[in-house]
């Protein structure tokens, strides 16, 4: 099930412009060249930032997600008619043969629960052709960047065109092992109206996801460094063996 700030209406509709800086895909985008990517599946694709850039670019995509609100504003956009939008995950997908497989932004965090996971890997797996590779990022659990998730340090008034004021905030509700949940709260000056979205991550060990990769049948190729957040995620290059 999506998080309210992806499946609610009104707050997929003002996802993209409380988000605005998405200098975050710029890696994916540079490995979309480095691996001559030419069929691509963004799996939790959202908004469709990302797939509608490749789509741009005459790449071959196919944008998956379980919030139906938010492929609905992404079909919207200029182009939206160059994606291949599919309602649902990775485990729901039709035959495909792709290069690259993606996994941005907290993707794959948000899969929190382990068959889940598994079933997510097997699935983006099944949609790769023989070479083809998946990549993905995780928040380092040693850098503990949910102690930054707090209403002082993300408190936000923006002022939206044709929606008014909206004042936002994220606080930590729990902290158990590698889950962490925590809410967004949206306030709309225009009719008073308050939004939350809860949302919960599971921070996993760099070899924990790993042994995982392995079990699912992709060779681990490389573990980067996120450009926009140095030292503080793991970006997993993993491939599908030939043969």
């Amino acid at each position: 099930m999506a998080d309210e700030c992806f499946g609610h209406p009104r707050l997929a509709a003002i996802y993209d412009a409380l988000e605005p800086d998405r200098s975050d895909l710029d890696a994916y985008l540079r490995m979309v060249g480095e691996f001559g990517a030419r069929r691509v599946l963004d799996i939790g694709c959202g908004t469709g930032v990302f797939a509608l850039s490749l789509a741009g670019r005459g790449v071959e995509v196919v944008g998956v997600d379980p919030a139906g609100a938010s492929l609905d504003v992404a079909r919207g956009k200029p182009g939206g008619e160059r994606v291949r939008w599919i309602h649902g995950d990775a485990t729901q997908l039709p035959p495909l043969t792709a290069d690259l497989a993606t996994m941005t932004a907290n993707v794959a965090q948000q899969i929190v629960e382990p068959q889940s996971w598994r079933r997510t890997l097997r699935g983006a797996y099944a949609a790769l052709r023989p070479g083809g590779r998946l990549v993905f990022e995780t928040r380092d659990p040693a850098r503990r960047a949910w102690e930054e998730w707090t209403r002082e340090q993300s408190y936000a008034v923006t002022d939206l065109p044709g929606v008014g004021t909206v004042e936002t905030w994220v606080q930590v509700t729990d902290v158990e092992g590698p889950l962490v949940t925590f809410r967004w709260t949206y306030v709309f000056a225009a009719d008073g109206r308050t939004l939350t979205s809860d949302s919960t991550l599971r921070f996993r060990e760099r070899d924990e996801v790993e042994a995982e990769l392995v079990a699912q049948g992709y060779a681990v190729d490389d573990v980067r460094d996120a450009p926009d957040r140095p030292g503080r995620e793991f970006v997993f290059v993993a491939r599908r063996p030939r043969g």
